[in-house]
């Protein structure tokens, strides 16, 4: 029997506050790991893509992402030069247009991860409501990564100003994709 996947959380720009779903997950787990970066408010590609490959490499045995916002793109942007073996999939959150005209100006870099097919299962959650992307761009996104689409409806961006809690309808999503 194999040992059960580390949760690996990846924040988006700002980072995850403590009311956010995402750092509600972490600190329930107990055994999860968060990739930080020096800049939450003006991150560049490569130095969040470093960090992820750094923070992958330090955690033995399977792991499994599970991302918000920018930290979606970011799984992306990883997989166009990266791989590792030991990721079972990666739950991804309400990723951001980076072409979209509220993608903050401040991220440098996040352009090229678009037409990377991921090398891991992967569920895309989108909101109908979303100020970063509109559903059909999340549609376009979902298939050009290889991943399953789910549309959780109005929800805005799905954080904290959506008023998620810890967001048990994200979880069963989780549980009903990627544990049976």
């Amino acid at each position: 029997m194999s040992s059960p996947a580390t949760p690996v959380f990846l924040a988006g720009f700002g980072n995850s506050e403590p009311e956010h779903w995402q750092s509600r997950w972490y600190a329930r787990t107990g055994n999860g790991v968060w990739v930080t970066h020096e800049s939450w408010t003006s991150p560049v590609r490569d130095d969040w893509v470093a960090d992820l490959e750094a923070t992958l490499v330090g955690i033995a045995g399977p792991k499994f992402l599970v991302a918000h916002s920018l930290g979606c793109t970011l799984v992306a942007e990883w997989a166009t030069e990266h791989r590792n073996p030991d990721i079972t999939g990666a739950f991804l959150v309400a990723p951001p247009d980076v072409r979209g005209e509220n993608f903050p100006t401040e991220a440098v870099g996040f352009d090229g991860s678009e037409d990377v097919r991921l090398p891991f299962p992967a569920l895309l959650v989108a909101s109908e409501n979303d100020p970063y992307s509109s559903l059909e761009r999340s549609r376009e996104l979902a298939g050009r990564w290889g991943a399953r689409l789910a549309n959780v409806g109005r929800r805005g961006h799905i954080n904290t100003a959506s008023g998620l809690g810890d967001w048990e309808e994200g979880r069963s999503l989780l549980d009903e994709s990627f544990t049976r």
